[in-house]
């Protein structure tokens, strides 16, 4: 029954509005924001006495203003989230600038592939870098490698799998 914009409650409209619309919006808003579980975490390594490039490091691909560079080394240990660092800039004694890209080891694999896009470059330069990678708590494995140059091609113009495999 209505009167000046009520109507008749039920209790089940009352409980549907107190109890299980709130319920609903709490397990849902839990999935949402869940903290990792036990069986969630992820653990952690033992380091490796020596870690070395293997191969590389090497241009990938390039267009006029980006590059990608990659290098593949043994896996490092420690924790499952590392980083692939690139010094670089366009005189081989100042290499100020840096890029760098995530990536998660897999400790299943005795290797681990290294991948950096580095944007912003001007096309037809060259650029000298070094490549490196830490722990995501900013700790270096230890590994970088000499300095290494590659020349960005032409505006519309790309590299692929430069240099060419052996």
């Amino acid at each position: 029954m209505r009167f000046l914009g009520w109507r008749k409650r039920t209790w089940s409209g009352i409980v549907h509005k107190l109890v299980l619309a709130p319920a609903i919006i709490a397990v849902f808003g839990s999935l949402l924001t869940s903290t990792p579980t036990l069986a969630e975490t992820r653990p952690s390594w033992n380091k490796v006495a020596k870690v070395k490039i293997l191969k590389g490091p090497e241009l990938e691909m390039a267009f006029g203003d980006l590059a990608i560079v990659r290098w593949t080394i043994n896996n490092p240990g420690g924790t499952p989230e590392h980083f692939a660092v690139i010094n670089y800039g366009t005189d081989p004694k100042n290499l100020n600038q840096t890029a760098k890209s995530p990536i998660e080891l897999n400790f299943n694999h005795p290797e681990s592939l290294f991948r950096v896009r580095i944007s912003g470059l001007k096309p037809e330069t060259t650029y000298y870098y070094v490549v490196s990678s830490t722990g995501s708590n900013g700790e270096s494995d230890g590994v970088g490698s000499a300095i290494n140059h590659f020349t960005t091609p032409a505006a519309g113009v790309r590299i692929l799998n430069y240099p060419q495999p052996k």
